[in-house]
């Protein structure tokens, strides 16, 4: 396990998931949750899961082309990654066994930091990528309309979306960074001689393909073709790029004219077989064929590869090509670490004062209570007094109360920003005798400003 969680029952964030550092695609594409699953897998992770009792208070999914990350709230560190783990298991009918040696586990404040370094793009595989950002803010919003999130984890994900605006308006690195979709003309670039003179077929018209259309036509190509299953919105790329678009049902008819394909679909099972892509190359023997496959899950089936002619790439063998501009993003990294190091500190500070608010609020309240009964017993044995005594009397009780709360308020929170909060709330309880409920994350009833 990675990082250190607070001890006992009390608020925790969990982060558990895989990423393009540790697991191939083919282990990513079988645990990737596509974005018309994402409300069903949060309303049966989150507090919106209608067949029972929810299994966590919070919950946000972020899933992309190179990693699946679940965040969620829960006063038991230990079970609740041992839940999340059943929970990801389950839902992708994916054995545990056959990811728990790539999974990712953090707790708390390396969760918080974690998810700034994501949305500032320093944990992505072209460094300073800007489509992290909007994909962080999508997942975030999504839970947000399944009302999957709370006081924690909006917190948590408005600071990291904070971070990563900064890293893009404060720093460069994103104006040095490559995006995997750029690096595929980039790989075309140096796998076909005479790019410029040369047909191009890009299949899928999202975010993905969109870019990829326009680093082809940057480089000069012959001839654009766009692929979407709604053919409005290939059309509409299509024109912008002054390209063609053809029906998703013609892929045969563009397959035979290409001589460079990148699929850049969100279809949960391959639109490239092999069988499919053997037909078109007996067709054109002597012309070789290359295909980017960026798509996870993967768009292309990977026995396409063992068919003569054909050269097949994957989005894992786009890294060779995304550091190629590297050394520009390095001088950028230590700004944009600073950034993300900063807003996860500040929500950090947030977060630890959740072991020892209800605490201070209880102390408060119990000794406003004395303080109410004891001055009602002083006045009443002073008998006959004017109002202006009345205050004078009330003032020193307040006075008194406040000075004498002021130190173990002030202590309790400096605790709580080292991290040992909880130990202090609860000796504090003990001395005073205080019954009240563990803290929560909803215990402030707020979630910070911004």
């Amino acid at each position: 396990m990675r990082g250190g969680a607070k001890q006992g029952l009390d608020t925790h964030i969990l982060l558990i998931g895989v990423n393009h550092t540790q697991a191939p695609i083919a282990l990513r594409e079988r645990l990737a949750i596509r974005d018309a699953d994402l409300t069903n897998a949060l309303s049966r992770c989150g507090p919106s899961n209608g067949s029972g009792p929810a299994l966590f208070p919070e919950c946000v999914i972020l899933s992309t082309c190179n990693r699946l990350e679940i965040y969620a709230v829960t006063e038991n560190a230990a079970q609740g990654r041992e839940t999340l783990v059943q929970f990801l298991s389950q839902y992708c009918q994916v054995p545990v066994n056959e990811f728990a040696g790539v999974l990712d586990h953090l707790v708390d404040a390396e969760a918080a930091t974690h998810l700034t370094r994501v949305a500032c793009g320093l944990e992505s595989m072209v460094v300073g990528e800007p489509q992290i950002l909007g994909q962080v803010t999508d997942a975030y919003q999504v839970a947000l309309d399944c009302q999957a999130t709370g006081p924690v984890l909006n917190t948590l994900f408005r600071h990291a979306i904070r971070a990563g605006k900064r890293a893009r308006t404060e720093t460069a690195i994103s104006q040095h960074a490559t995006s995997v979709p750029s690096a595929s003309a980039t790989l075309a670039e140096r796998e076909v001689p005479d790019l410029n003179g040369r047909v191009v077929l890009v299949m899928g018209a999202g975010d993905m393909g969109q870019i990829a259309g326009r680093a082809m036509v940057a480089r000069g190509v012959g001839e654009l073709i766009v692929a979407n299953r709604t053919y409005e919105r290939g059309q509409r790329l299509a024109g912008q790029l002054d390209g063609e678009a053809i029906a998703f049902e013609r892929q045969a008819e563009a397959l035979a004219r290409a001589d460079v394909v990148v699929t850049a679909t969100g279809a949960p099972q391959p639109i490239l077989t092999s069988d499919q892509v053997a037909v078109t190359m007996a067709e054109r023997p002597q012309r070789p064929l290359l295909i980017i496959d960026i798509a996870v899950p993967r768009d292309t089936d990977p026995a396409v590869a063992q068919l003569p002619g054909v050269r097949l790439f994957d989005i894992d063998d786009l890294q060779e090509v995304v550091n190629g501009n590297l050394e520009a993003r390095q001088r950028e990294i230590p700004r944009v670490e600073a950034i993300a190091a900063e807003e996860a500190g500040v929500f950090l500070d947030w977060f630890h004062l959740l072991d020892v608010i209800p605490t201070i609020v209880e102390l408060r309240r119990r000794a406003e209570t004395i303080k109410r009964q004891e001055l009602d017993k002083a006045l009443r044995r002073l008998g006959d007094v004017d109002d202006r005594q009345q205050e004078v009397v009330r003032a020193m009780a307040h006075g008194l109360l406040n000075k004498l709360l002021h130190e173990p308020t002030v202590r309790l929170k400096q605790q709580a920003a080292q991290g040992d909060g909880q130990l202090y709330a609860d000796t504090v309880r003990e001395l005073f005798g205080l019954e009240l409920p563990r803290s929560g994350p909803g215990a402030n009833g707020s979630e910070g400003d911004f």
